[in-house]
């Protein structure tokens, strides 16, 4: 038990005796959120924010174990005046995005937020100039994404004291003046395109592409081609020269703003009763912002993956799990490797991995972990996985681990308990297709051009041929389609994920968590069948092609779009051209492909079954449209 003395060791352990119970949310932070919500207009969306329920359940709030840390409300057409001090007691907070709605005015006091590392304001009708010292304060950013709004006047000066800034997107403002000399160090995607800047590019950004300047008529300098008849380097206001400490969080240890630490009391059933547990250490560690297959976009936290007590180490043998101990009664053995491309590995190893939470979906939690040998992996903790014994289990997991197909995420290792299950897989470089079409909208979002977005329609079409062939039995050869379970890799190829489960995750569990069943037919008769996966697909295809967030993957269907009806009254009034999203819409020359494709989508989600287009006819369709 020497490990246990590591930081990440030490939360793995907590993270595993608490697995089996809830962390009580505090009633300040349930007001909080009561007192915002009734800040905004039209905000019928939020009708699941009921005092008493469950907060983590809540439309738009992200939580790691039982932790709120993020408030993501896009596309859910709000509006009305954002009461940033009523959320600013929730300590953990550290996402904020309001994309796609309806706000407007000046910018909202984000500022008092100094914890906060992702704020997405973009597509909204903010306008008005930013205050100049707006972002002094908020040394921990990490993503400022304020694209297709309405700012105006020079850009805050206090955006080059941002040490960790990554990513920063103003593109489709009114921005005039020079651009401050924002800091290189850790910045990978930068966009100030469609303004009114003027002046040279610093010299800092002269390596990005050309494309994030463009439409500024007045810029000049590297990457441009335009040559500065003045070369005197750019005035601009003050900078500062030191950043604040960031105010007391729930930050899990990345630690730029100085060590802030949050104390939660974690009540650990029968065997400790009011221990209080420093989760989040002041350990200084430099993170990605990584995202991988959220229902929302999610903050990374360092939380760890999950861990037995009494880990041990791994046999090197494929599909083989270590000799257990006195424990074995209490089904904390080691992971049993089901597919050893990557090597062996076992809990001891998660254990001293950094990690990082990426949050909670409909099965479980996800965490990724970086372990020594430099493999990153993904570990869900997935509950209400008992339809089989261990034995059953072993033999589908094995069966899963023995997959090989270049759309299809194929399991790498396991760990049993009666509880929960751990399931490992290996970490997908740009996360999942929601997030890519709908996280960073205005960044990745520009590179989904006609041929990119057809190629992934294509391989998810073909990674789901490959399942429905394989598990040619199951009533629900995939049964939890839908783009949080697409990861897409640097070459934007498609692998699908969380697929086959079904005969594996408890009934009542597997209605409410798995996408399939919000099939019409089981809506409607409580019928499920492999046509309900083709639906499925054309809820993707349709998503895809439209950029629009469907309302079909919320619980109550509030928020988001209706896209099915959308597009089939587009297509039945002839509109077609409308639906589509404008970042290939103007891709005139391939227009009849993608509106042929556009009417595959309303065909597999064709409400009677018996009606619905087949799989083999939608991949056949699908090629022909690229």
């Amino acid at each position: 038990m020497a490990h246990l003395h590591h930081p990440n060791s030490l939360l793995l352990l907590v993270l595993f005796l608490v697995s089996s119970f809830h962390v009580a949310f505090s009633a300040t932070d349930e007001e909080s959120l009561l007192q915002f919500k009734r800040s905004l207009t039209n905000n019928g969306a939020l009708d699941s924010w009921v005092p008493g329920s469950s907060v983590c359940k809540w439309t738009g709030i992200v939580c790691s174990i039982g932790i709120i840390t993020g408030l993501h409300l896009n596309n859910l057409g709000l509006s009305g005046t954002i009461d940033v001090a009523s959320i600013e007691g929730i300590r953990a907070l550290r996402t904020i995005s309001f994309e796609n709605n309806s706000f407007s005015g000046p910018i909202p006091e984000f500022s008092r937020l100094g914890p906060l590392k992702a704020l997405y304001l973009s597509q909204n009708q903010f306008s008005g100039t930013i205050p100049d010292d707006f972002f002094s304060h908020m040394s921990s950013l990490k993503k400022v994404l304020m694209a297709h709004n309405s700012f105006s006047g020079n850009m805050p000066s206090s955006l080059a004291g941002l040490d960790n800034l990554m990513e920063l997107n103003l593109q489709g403002n009114q921005f005039s003046g020079q651009i401050p000399p924002i800091k290189k160090d850790k910045l990978t995607a930068i966009d100030l395109s469609n303004n009114q800047l003027e002046g040279p590019i610093p010299e800092s950004l002269s390596k990005f592409s050309a494309a994030s300047f463009q439409g500024n008529p007045g810029l000049c300098g590297l990457p441009l081609t335009v040559v500065c008849s003045d070369l005197a380097k750019p005035q601009v206001g003050p900078v500062p020269t030191s950043s604040m400490p960031a105010a007391d969080g729930a930050d899990g240890g990345e630690g730029e703003g100085g060590g802030s630490k949050v104390v939660i009391w974690v009540l650990v059933g029968l065997v400790v009763a009011g221990v209080l547990f420093s989760l989040f250490s002041s350990r200084k560690k430099d993170s990605d912002f990584s995202v991988l297959g959220k229902e929302v976009v999610h903050e990374v936290v360092d939380i760890p993956a999950a861990a037995s007590t009494h880990s041990r180490t791994m046999s090197s043998k494929k599909g083989s799990v270590a000799k257990k101990g006195s424990q074995r009664g209490k089904d904390m053995g080691d992971l049993v490797i089901v597919n050893d491309e990557k090597g062996p590995f076992g809990l001891s190893d998660l254990m001293k991995a950094a990690a990082e939470v990426l949050g909670n979906g409909g099965l479980g939690s996800a965490y990724k972990a970086v372990m020594s040998n430099g493999l990153s992996v993904v570990v869900k903790r997935i509950r209400e996985m008992n339809q089989l014994g261990r034995e059953g289990f072993d033999a589908e997991m094995r069966r899963l681990g023995s997959l090989r197909h270049e759309n299809i995420s194929t399991p790498l290792a396991y760990h049993y308990r009666k509880e929960e299950k751990l399931l490992v897989s290996e970490f997908v470089s740009k996360g999942s297709l929601l997030y890519v079409l709908h996280g960073d909208r205005g960044i990745t979002h520009a590179e989904l051009n006609w041929s990119t977005r057809w190629r992934i329609i294509r391989g998810i079409a073909k990674g789901l041929g490959f399942l429905h062939e394989e598990f040619s039995s199951y009533d629900l050869p995939h049964g939890n389609l839908k783009s949080s379970n697409v990861l897409l890799n640097d070459n934007y190829e498609p692998l699908l994920s969380d697929y086959a489960f079904h005969p594996l995750i408890n009934s009542p569990q597997a209605v409410q968590a798995m996408f399939a069943y919000k099939a019409p037919e089981f809506q409607n008769s409580q019928e499920i069948s492999p046509k309900c996966d083709v639906y499925c697909l054309g809820i993707v295809i349709l998503e895809i092609l439209t950029g629009k967030f469907p309302s079909q993957y919320l619980s109550n269907g509030k928020g988001g779009i209706d896209i099915v009806q959308w597009v089939q009254t587009a297509i039945t009034e002839d509109r077609e051209q409308e639906v589509l999203d404008p970042e290939i819409a103007s891709a005139t020359e391939s227009r009849d492909q993608i509106v042929a494709l556009l009417r595959v989508g309303a065909a597999c989600t064709e409400s009677d079954p018996d009606r619905r287009m087949s799989l083999r006819e939608a991949i056949q369709r699908i090629e022909e449209a690229g």
